[in-house]
């Protein structure tokens, strides 16, 4: 089943996507048509967001860095997520922003070191995000800043959390990135480096998951400059194609720019 939340007159709420792609609250049952939403991240109360760096072989390989030799995790705040053909900001006076479509797997329930063999019972089902960068401020993939990786709006996640069984294997799923309708990253999740049940255990074993927690699995080669008036479209096979739109810096923030 695919779940989503949305900003329905004004308020919150909760929904299943129905097979004609109608939205239905949990609530009442209503039928809801999308274009009367707004769509917002589908993880109600997000917890940790953990992302990793340089996390398949092809990308690695296309910026001339050697694989790790363990993940290279950084944290990111509820700050940077949007939802679902929402705007995200290209920051004023940089030379390069790129988009980074990438696989989330969600947390549904605490865990602490918990075993490879036990790991893809803690997931509860998986959605897409585009971790945005920005690489003027990169001082080099061991070390993404604030700067680079932490900026509001620059994390859209959606368009809903497809439950884990309804996903399946995921270890070579199709990843695709269209800029203005042009395909401009392509890859499979069978170029993951660390997959996901040894990222569970890795991580449960440093700190307890809990539900709400999310892994961001990395991102395959790819890369374009995004400019104000570009929409981008994160697409994974059998979880969900989100759809993201450009805007300068001074139209994102209006008058608190």
């Amino acid at each position: 089943m695919k779940h989503a939340r949305v900003l329905f007159n004004g308020s919150a709420l909760d929904v299943t996507v129905e097979a004609d792609g109608q939205l239905k609250s949990k609530t009442d049952g209503q039928l809801i048509n999308e274009a009367d939403v707004t769509w917002l991240c589908p993880v109600e109360a997000p917890g940790t967001i953990f992302a990793l760096g340089l996390n398949y072989a092809d990308h690695a390989a296309e910026l001339a860095f050697e694989p790790p030799k363990e993940p290279l995790v950084f944290l990111k705040g509820a700050n940077t997520l949007t939802g679902h053909k929402q705007n995200a900001y290209r920051p004023d006076n940089i030379e390069f922003q790129h988009y980074e479509c990438e696989l989330v797997a969600v947390i549904g329930k605490e865990g602490k070191n918990i075993s490879r063999e036990d790991a893809m019972d803690y997931i509860s089902g998986y959605t897409v995000c585009n971790d945005f960068a920005i690489r003027d401020y990169l001082e080099n993939y061991y070390r993404p800043n604030l700067r680079v990786k932490s900026r509001d709006s620059l994390c859209p996640i959606g368009p809903w959390l497809i439950d884990k069984e309804d996903v399946g294997d995921i270890t070579n799923l199709k990843l695709t990135t269209h800029v203005n309708g042009e395909l401009t990253q392509e890859g499979t999740t069978a170029d993951i480096i660390f997959d996901l049940p040894f990222l569970v255990e890795y991580l449960s074993k440093i700190m307890t998951l809990k539900p709400g927690d999310m892994i961001a699995t990395g991102t395959p080669k790819g890369l374009k400059d995004m400019q104000p008036g570009d929409t981008v479209v994160c697409e994974i096979e059998k979880v969900g194609a989100l759809v993201t739109h450009i805007v300068s810096e001074q139209t994102f923030y209006g008058d608190k720019y």
